[in-house]
């Protein structure tokens, strides 16, 4: 069962820490990544936090796609919400593994001062409006790079947008809605409660709608896995949002010569740098929201964004970027 002594942290690994260049991107690869992050969450089980897990998965839902591309000729292409789900199950599989080998390696070191701790794995659904503005507007890519001509092609056989990518070719763009609710939030707040490591909400979680009749609908949509993860914290009444992210803190001007690390943002700090454009929409813009986002249904709560290597002491005080009301 749960420490009650313990704190709650949601803690976000982007699906991009999984893959640290373009020489390591074989599952084998991937897990090693895994491994190496969960030794940082182990480490935090030992400071006394209690911890759900969430990721990102745009690299493996553009594998899975790219696979579906190749082999379309022989076999019936996947869905991008079947690909969410996929992708779910595999990483959550990735940390469960490696999270209980870490565990286990302590233990049989004699390193293990905690009630034994299982990692579980929920694929989850998330819930958004069927009249999100942003199914009128498509920006997310995802899937190969085509040239323009196959890109066009693709766009009148099959209904998809398509846009140029930053001079790398043409890419399929599909919505990113808001979450708006967890389906699985009762499921995983009983697993938190029963002092099980949750790993959930992947990706951001599977977009549904629901229809009229209380059914649910899979969409061809992609959520932000950082505005998801600050819902499901608020909704787990977490005290820490913890983004891991590729800096080891936050910036304003970030690569120009006026460049300046931040330590502690307020909530009126971090929303007057997001808008006067200091976090770009592709970068660092959702976690800012997501912080903002989290701080505001939490108010009592902290948030903190550093990457992997530096989670045990930027809880320690010693770096990475702290917010608070």
């Amino acid at each position: 069962m749960l420490n009650t002594d313990s704190r709650l942290a949601v803690v976000a690994v982007g699906g991009n820490s999984l893959i640290l260049d373009e020489k390591h991107r074989t599952v084998a690869d991937q897990y090693n990544a895994a491994a190496e992050t969960s030794r940082h969450i182990v480490d935090m089980i030992e400071m006394g936090w209690q911890v759900v897990l969430t990721h990102g998965n745009g690299p493996q839902v553009g594998f899975i796609l790219r696979r579906s591309e190749l082999a379309r000729h022989e076999l019936h292409e996947v869905p991008l919400d079947a690909c969410g789900a996929d992708t779910q199950g595999a990483i959550g599989y990735m940390f469960q593994r490696a999270l209980r080998n870490e565990i286990n390696r302590r233990a049989r070191a004699g390193r293990w001062q905690h009630a034994p701790i299982t990692p579980v794995t929920v694929v989850t659904q998330t819930l958004v409006d069927a009249d999100d503005p942003a199914f009128a507007n498509p920006t997310k890519p995802i899937g190969s790079f085509m040239d323009e001509a196959t890109a066009r092609l693709r766009a009148e056989r099959e209904g998809w947008q398509v846009v140029e990518d930053a001079g790398r070719g043409w890419r399929r763009v599909v919505p990113s809605p808001k979450p708006k609710s967890i389906i699985e939030l009762d499921a995983i707040r009983e697993l938190v409660r029963g002092g099980f490591l949750v790993i959930c909400s992947g990706g951001g979680g599977v977009p549904v709608k629901r229809e009229p009749d209380g059914a649910l609908t899979g969409l061809e949509a992609v959520i932000d896995k950082d505005l998801a993860g600050a819902l499901l914290a608020a909704a787990l009444g977490a005290d820490l949002l913890l983004i891991s992210t590729a800096v080891e803190k936050v910036a304003i001007h970030f690569r120009k010569p006026e460049q300046r690390w931040l330590d502690r943002l307020t909530v009126a700090e971090a929303r007057q740098y997001l808008e006067e454009g200091h976090f770009h929409a592709g970068s660092m813009g959702p976690k800012i929201e997501a912080v903002l986002n989290f701080l505001r249904d939490r108010p009592g709560s902290t948030a903190l964004i550093t990457d992997p290597p530096n989670i045990t002491r930027a809880l320690r005080g010693e770096t990475g970027t702290w917010f608070s009301v």
